[in-house]
């Protein structure tokens, strides 16, 4: 088609709007950070609320990319535009030393995506301090490596503490909006220790449950009724670690009014999004707009979602906020059809 496009992001959604795009006969450049693409769901084991294998979805969607041109390693340090094309202007890892390289296109998709919330800012958790407080993120690395799930000592775990909203909903750190995807995170992998280690205890320290999509109210049901997983309302307020390693918390059924304390041989902390570190740099080359939360704000969240106001600039996944795997995905497949109309329409204009 002669048109062009360059993708600033290969996580999920960056990989399926890339590949749609090259799909439709355009020209795709995927420019990635990291030596992989497939960003966190390359690191996860399986996904809620069926507990499908994330390797089966990285695998469909690159699938759909043979035809796109992929630079790992890369860092962007310019982003500029004259004459409707774009010009991102990038360092490059080549045997040891950084090279600049450049890259034009029509159009520019940006997914630069989320990290998570660093749980060591929450040193009342212990994370970093405490052996046996690990974050959902560990958590799912070992699920994937099929060893089992032991506690620092090599002990099977009997008692076992989940604790919610670790980087959310939380004036302290400055992230006063709800991440959307961890409560029902913590409910499946509540769920997967279970169906590992039958015989343990999990417990489930909330502030809200939020089941907001399709089955995840059933996968709570689940949790609940097959498998005995019991659901506190409070928030911890901190914890130490005894002698042998296992983790005392101290929180408050907030239902009941009561403190409570316990000890537990594993727990684990429930990490929230935050905007992915590249993400200021790039929407400040761009002239993009950022909320006061750090993610990029669309043009009109309502009908213009995939939207930047800045024409031949387009946004996917959750470099506007959290969003699940599902939505990330579909949400990408928009941001391609949209800026597949913004090409046409200018291979037209100049027909």
């Amino acid at each position: 088609m002669g048109k062009s496009v360059i993708v600033i992001g290969g996580g999920i959604a960056g990989m399926t709007a890339a590949g749609m795009l090259a799909r439709q006969g355009y020209e795709v450049t995927l420019l990635e950070k990291e030596n992989e693409t497939g960003g966190h769901v390359a690191h996860w084991d399986r996904l809620f609320p069926d507990r499908r294998k994330a390797s089966e979805v990285l695998e469909f969607t690159g699938e759909g990319m043979k035809d796109v041109h992929v630079a790992r390693g890369i860092s962007i340090s310019r982003i500029t535009r004259q004459n409707n094309e774009f010009t991102v202007t990038c360092g490059m890892q080549d045997a040891g030393s950084v090279m600049k390289s450049h890259f034009t296109a029509n159009a520019l998709i940006v997914a630069t995506g989320f990290d998570l919330f660093e749980a060591r800012r929450k040193e009342e958790y212990g994370y970093g301090i405490y052996n046996n407080v690990i974050t959902s993120a560990d958590l799912e690395v070992k699920f994937k490596s099929g060893k089992g799930i032991l506690t620092a000592e090599g002990k099977i775990p009997k008692r076992i503490g989940i604790i919610h909203c670790v980087g959310s909903r939380d004036e302290k750190v400055g992230n006063l909006y709800c991440s959307k995807v961890c409560c029902v995170t913590g409910v499946k992998q509540a769920i997967e220790l279970k169906e590992m280690y039958p015989g343990s205890v999990v417990f489930s320290f909330y502030m809200d449950l939020r089941m907001y999509d399709r089955n995840f109210e059933e996968l709570y049901y689940e949790a609940q009724q097959k498998w005995g997983i019991s659901f506190i309302r409070g928030r911890l307020s901190e914890c130490a670690e005894n002698p042998d390693g296992s983790i005392v918390i101290r929180t408050e059924d907030t239902l009941t009014g009561k403190p409570l304390k316990m000890t537990v041989d594993l727990l684990v902390l429930l990490v929230g999004f935050v905007p992915a570190a590249g993400t200021a740099s790039v929407a400040g080359m761009i002239g993009l707009k950022t909320g006061t939360d750090g993610f990029v704000n669309p043009a009109d969240s309502h009908i213009q979602n995939n939207l930047s106001g800045i024409p031949g600039v387009f946004l996917t996944g959750a470099v506007k906020g959290p969003v699940s795997v599902t939505e990330a995905i579909a949400d990408a497949r928009a941001a391609a059809a949209l800026t597949s109309e913004y090409l046409t329409a200018s291979i037209e204009e100049h027909a």
